[in-house]
């Protein structure tokens, strides 16, 4: 919560879109946010799964000292394995789909910067 708070994802690309399935988005390199992120993930409810429009980050350790974040767009039980759930899209899963739809190469990268504009908490998942 303290990470959009501050303000942190504010400018996030889009680097991944698969259509009717996941949205991917980070930052690459050392940030303190990134490292107290890391720290915090492990006093995370992790009793959360994955459903529709669930934001998640993936549990194993990105190599390139990035964070990473994902929001799953169709339910996919084998994502929980694979993912530390976060939080959800309680408002917006429109935009989400509409991400979906932008034009990507054969990588799924968009060909059009998608960045993220802002972030609003909401108190309950």
């Amino acid at each position: 919560m303290k990470l959009c708070q501050d303000g942190y994802f504010k400018g996030f690309l889009f680097s991944r879109v698969v259509k009717h399935s996941v949205i991917q988005a980070g930052a690459s390199g050392e940030f303190d946010a990134v490292k107290d992120w890391a720290l915090q993930r492990k006093n995370l409810d992790t009793s959360l799964k994955q459903e529709e429009f669930m934001v998640g980050t993936p549990k194993a350790k990105n190599e390139q000292g990035g964070f990473d974040f994902f929001i799953v767009s169709a339910q996919i039980t084998d994502l929980n394995e694979k993912l530390t759930v976060f939080g959800r899209v309680a408002k917006g899963q429109d935009v989400v789909q509409d991400i979906e739809e932008v034009e990507t190469d054969e990588q799924y990268q968009p060909k059009s910067p998608i960045e993220i504009m802002s972030v609003t908490l909401l108190q309950d998942m």
